[in-house]
């Protein structure tokens, strides 16, 4: 029904809400004085709480237009990172009942990405999701219905991001703001080498002259520059592995690990996952939207989901 970004768009004097999802995106890094564009969720959890409000306000108006004189209040069920805090899971529901929102609930990340990707969640038999968000990336291993094991990381397409600004910085003295930097890692960016590396010009500005400045780099380079996010994704993926029960280890061996989210679409990531643990690894069909798919499917079968202790409500 809707597919924006969390970025909304407000008046400085005023803090009306001027824009948000795409349009107001397309205002970061560009906005004058009387303008303030901000991501109001950072590391998958609320950072600005007045702003979320806000953003939440105008999504059920979008989302659930009414002509009746009072607003139906809709069910709503968010998706939070696995590592979230009780405080952290419970203002989330504060501010979609503040919002207005009849019933609030949660469900945590991995299995709402289970469930939009397909997997078998209530079958007797282990299922490895690793969810690379912008802000998270949240690694469960599932079995009947309920979550076994479960890490969040504080590192996603964000980070990735930043990683990319960063080494632009240090390496060529060249700042770049975050929608270049995210453009760069949806063109040139990549965790395993490919047949054929390509190039693209970047522009931003010259740190030692403080002028505009045009700069060539390749696919591989960002490959570097994405090393370190890569490898820790990496590593927390083994030790949850290395902490999975025999029996359900030996059914995550026999049916792979899937990815999901944004950032399962970096190219050869899969391949990169697949030689650091010596197992399957793939890449689940609309990974982007598998959270949101996932939590829709776990609306509409509330009362399975709800039973198997996945959602929590207030």
């Amino acid at each position: 029904m809707l597919a924006e970004p969390s970025v909304v768009a407000l008046s400085v004097n005023a803090g009306r809400l001027l824009a948000f999802g795409n349009e107001a995106k397309e205002m970061l890094g560009r906005t004058p004085a009387n303008i303030q564009a901000v991501r109001p969720l950072k590391d998958g959890v609320i950072a600005d709480y007045t702003t979320t409000l806000k953003l939440l306000k105008h999504i059920f108006s979008v989302s659930c237009p009414s002509r009746l004189p009072i607003r139906p209040k809709p069910t709503v069920l968010l998706v939070v990172p696995s590592g979230v805090t009780n405080v952290e899971r419970r203002a989330f529901m504060q501010a979609a009942k503040e919002a207005g929102a009849g019933i609030a609930m949660t469900i945590e990340e991995p299995m709402a990405a289970a469930i939009g990707a397909g997997l078998p969640v209530s079958a007797p038999e282990g299922n490895m999701v690793v969810d690379i968000g912008g802000g998270t990336t949240d690694i469960a291993v599932l079995s009947l219905g309920g979550t076994v094991l479960s890490q969040s990381l504080r590192l996603g397409g964000n980070k990735m991001d930043e990683a990319i600004a960063r080494h632009l910085r240090t390496a060529h003295s060249l700042m770049v703001g975050d929608a270049t930097a995210e453009e760069i890692k949806i063109k040139l960016g990549s965790a395993w080498p490919s047949d054929q590396e390509i190039r693209m010009e970047v522009r931003g500005r010259d740190l030692l002259a403080g002028l505009p400045k045009t700069l060539e780099i390749s696919s591989e380079e960002v490959r570097e520059a994405l090393a370190e996010p890569v490898r820790q994704i990496n590593e927390k993926i083994c030790q949850m592995l290395e902490e999975t029960p025999p029996e359900l280890a030996g059914d995550i061996s026999r049916l792979g690990i899937t990815l999901t989210g944004g950032g399962a679409l970096l190219r050869g990531l899969d391949r990169q996952i697949a030689h650091s643990t010596d197992m399957s690894v793939h890449v689940a069909d609309n990974a982007l939207n598998c959270v949101a798919l996932g939590a829709g499917k776990a609306l509409e079968e509330l009362d399975v989901i709800r039973d198997s202790g996945a959602v929590s409500t207030l």
